[in-house]
């Protein structure tokens, strides 16, 4: 575990770093996620395949 000293230090650069980067930049890099993803993580998207999975696979057998 870091102490604290290493903590600040670590926390400072960080910071510094972000508030040197220009605001466009900072705008450009960020990636927005979707609200399920950031309140359920990857379960929806799994949920999802299964189910596209499943209807194509009635489509085929019905075919």
């Amino acid at each position: 575990m870091a102490s604290g000293d290493e903590l600040i230090k670590y926390i400072t650069e960080r910071f510094v770093t972000y508030i040197d980067t220009p605001k466009e930049i900072r705008r450009q890099s960020k990636v927005k996620e979707s609200w399920t993803t950031k309140w359920f993580g990857m379960i929806p998207f799994s949920v999802s395949l299964w189910k596209e999975d499943i209807s194509s696979k009635r489509k085929r057998k019905t075919k």
